[in-house]
C-alpha cells in the first residue's frame, strides 16, 4: 500500500515541486490550500495533464479545527496519513521598528502555529502505526537571522525547536521528525525580486553562485520521507548553496 502524503501549500513553487516528487515515489499526494483559494481546480487539472492524481482540501493552517477538519476529511477519503510536509509560509517584511502587531502574528500563526495545527492530529496515529514522517519547511533566515524579517526568523526558528522536542518524544515509536532549511530558491516569489537586486545582492551571498532548484529542495524532502532515511530524526538539513554554514 502506498504511503498518504499531505503538503500544505502544496500549489505554490516549493509546495508544487515537492508535490511531484511524491507523486513520482508513488505516494497519495494531497496538497492543502487556502479556503480562498478559487484556482486549485485549475491546479489540479493541470497537475492531471502532466500525470498526478492529486488531490486537494481547504485548510486554514492557522486554526486548529480546521486543520482537524481537513486530517479527518483525508483520513476518510483517501488514508491515515503516513507523511505531513508543513511546507506552508508567508512573509510579512519590514523592520522591527516599523513592525505591527498584525504583521507579527499573521507570520507567526501561518509559519509556526501552522506547524502544530497541522502535526497534532497525525502524529499519534502515525506512532500507532509503527512508522510516520514529518518535514518542517524551515528558512536559511531561520537559521542566520535577516534584516527587516524578526517575524519571519523568529517562526523558522521556532519550527526547530519543535522539530528537535517532538523527535525526542515519537523516536522509538517509529515517527522521524526533521527540519529543512533551504536558502534562495528559484520560486515565483523569489524570482519576483528584481534582477538587479537579485545580481547584485542575493546570489554573490551563494558561494555556488546561483538560486536553488525548487526539484533540488523537493528530492530532500523525498529522502527524508523514505525508508532509507529511518535513522535521520532530530535534524536541521541546509540546503542553500553554502550560503550559510552550520
Amino acid at each position: 500500500m502506498s504511503h498518504v502524503a499531505v503538503v500544505t501549500g502544496g500549489m505554490g513553487g516549493l509546495g508544487e515541486a515537492i508535490c511531484m516528487k511524491l507523486g513520482k515515489m508513488g505516494y497519495k499526494v494531497v496538497a492543502t490550500y487556502s479556503p480562498g483559494n478559487t484556482k486549485h481546480n485549475e491546479w489540479l487539472a493541470e497537475m492531471k495533464k502532466q500525470g498526478y492524481e492529486f488531490r486537494a482540501v481547504p485548510v486554514d493552517v492557522t486554526n486548529f479545527e480546521s486543520c482537524q477538519q481537513a486530517i479527518a476529511q483525508i483520513a476518510k477519503d483517501v488514508g491515515p496519513v503516513d507523511v505531513l510536509v508543513n511546507n506552508a509560509g508567508i512573509t510579512r517584511d519590514t523592520t522591527f521598528r516599523k513592525m505591527d502587531l498584525e504583521a507579527w502574528h499573521a507570520v507567526i500563526n501561518t509559519n509556526l502555529d501552522s506547524v502544530f495545527n497541522m502535526t497534532k492530529p497525525v502524529i499519534d496515529t502515525m506512532a500507532e502505526r509503527g512508522w510516520g514522517r514529518i518535514i518542517n519547511v524551515s528558512s536559511v533566515n531561520g537559521q542566520k537571522g535577516a534584516f527587516g524579517q524578526t517575524n519571519y526568523s523568529a517562526a523558522k526558528a521556532g519550527m526547530h525547536g519543535f522539530t528537535k522536542a517532538a523527535a525526542l518524544e515519537y523516536a522509538k515509536k517509529g515517527v522521524t521528525v526533521n527540519t529543512i532549511s533551504p536558502g534562495y530558491i528559484g520560486t515565483k516569489m523569489v524570482m519576483a525580486i528584481p534582477k538587479e537586486v537579485l545580481d547584485s545582492k542575493i546570489i554573490p551571498q551563494i558561494p555556488v553562485g546561483r538560486l536553488g532548484k525548487p526539484e533540488e529542495v523537493a528530492g530532500l524532502v523525498a529522502y527524508l520521507c523514505s525508508e532509507e532515511a529511518a535513522f535521520v530524526t532530530g535534524a536541521n538539513i541546509a540546503i542553500n548553496g553554502g550560503q550559510h554554514m552550520q
